[in-house]
């Protein structure tokens, strides 16, 4: 079985590690390197103040909120 990703059975150190581990082998960075802008979308994490998932979450409806913001502006249709 798989270990916890919970803040509570972390220590901050494996939390920055799997963030950067997820990271890297994600489409979010490109060829293989990890910016701080990405980083910074999943610190909360890190420092133990959002669960991860709060953290993804987050960052999702910046794009799909961003979307319905700008008239005009197309969305890749997940949210019908």
């Amino acid at each position: 079985m798989a270990k916890s990703l919970l803040i509570r059975d972390t220590t901050r150190e494996e939390r920055e590690q799997i963030v950067l581990r997820a990271l890297s082998d994600s489409e979010v960075s490109c060829e293989d390197s990890v910016s701080d802008h990405d980083i910074a979308l999943y610190q909360p994490y890190i420092d133990g103040e959002m669960e991860l998932r709060e953290c993804t979450m987050a960052f999702r409806s910046g794009y799909v909120r961003g979307a319905q913001e700008r008239p005009g502006r197309g969305t890749c249709g997940f949210s019908k």
